[in-house]
């Protein structure tokens, strides 16, 4: 199992759940972040850092949400990784916290 960033991200980019993920496996574009199904390992750290919500373990993405599972396997080695916070993203579709 891994765990998958889903579009509740797009234009919130949080890097707290980066700044806690022991092996490094969230990759970042200027937008939001995806995670590494080949270096995650399931430890779960990163869920409860997320302050809009947008992390699921890929067996319990919402269905709405399903093809962002495909979106993070395809697109976040072509990224570059991320292990630190950094400032928020608040961009215009953002319904999540302001910092």
């Amino acid at each position: 199992m891994t765990y998958v960033v889903v579009e509740l991200c797009v234009d919130c980019k949080y890097t707290d759940c980066a700044a806690v993920c022991p092996v490094e496996a969230f990759h970042e574009l200027p937008d939001r972040l995806y995670i590494n199904a080949d270096t995650c390992i399931d430890c779960d750290a990163c869920v409860p850092e997320c302050p809009v919500e947008a992390i699921f373990a890929d067996n319990n993405v919402p269905e709405n949400y399903a093809l962002w599972t495909q979106i993070n396997i395809e697109e976040a080695p072509k990224y570059p990784v991320i292990s630190a916070k950094i400032p928020a993203l608040h961009g215009p579709s953002c319904t999540g916290p302001e910092e």
